[in-house]
């Protein structure tokens, strides 16, 4: 085999990421329950069988899913930390907020995240998943911003509701109600 050719070739690792890929998209779209591996197979341009290659089951697919996801929020918020204008913990966190607006406004991580709370209510895996990201997380803002215990549990309970008024699509309604739940809070 020429060396060119050994270049070309996928290894199981760059397949592994094409299919993390792929199935961000498909999950977001549909859901962890909507959405099969064939369906994934299928738009990573693989057979389902090397999908269980190098994922056991569905389930590990999804939170490989999810963990790439908070690892992409992880990224976003050390960046913004190291931006940081100031070294308040208001300051901080208020770049750290605004650079997760901007991230969620790609709905398809935004979604994962949603699907993945309501999986972690019956899938273990799942679940483990989630509370190891947040978990990751908590501590990250804590650390990299000195905050209180209050102005953390604030920064995650802000980020929450920015789902709520993504997802409910905000620009589409101007009720009252979602004024009162949309203001003062950033989304892109």
């Amino acid at each position: 085999m020429s060396k060119e050719r050994a270049r070309q070739l996928s290894t199981a690792e760059e397949r592994r990421e094409t299919v993390l890929r792929t199935a961000i998209g498909a999950f977001a779209a549909r859901g962890y329950w909507g959405t099969t591996t064939t369906e994934v197979a299928k738009a990573a341009g693989i057979s389902q069988a090397y999908v269980y290659r190098l994922f056991p089951s569905k389930e590990a697919l999804f939170a490989a899913v999810v963990e790439h996801c908070f690892v992409q929020v992880r990224a976003s918020l050390e960046s913004a930390a190291a931006e940081a204008t100031g070294s308040s913990p208001e300051v901080v966190l208020k770049t750290m907020g605004d650079a997760y607006a901007r991230l969620i406004s790609n709905n398809d991580l935004m979604l994962i995240q949603l699907h993945a709370q309501a999986a972690a209510v019956s899938e273990p895996a799942v679940r483990e998943v989630v509370r190891r990201g947040y978990a990751r997380l908590v501590e990250y803002v804590r650390g990299a911003s000195g905050g209180s215990e209050e102005q953390i549990q604030q920064f995650f309970a802000v980020g929450m509701l920015c789902h709520l008024i993504v997802s409910m699509g905000t620009d589409e309604t101007d009720g009252p109600w979602m004024r009162t739940l949309a203001a003062g809070v950033t989304h892109y």
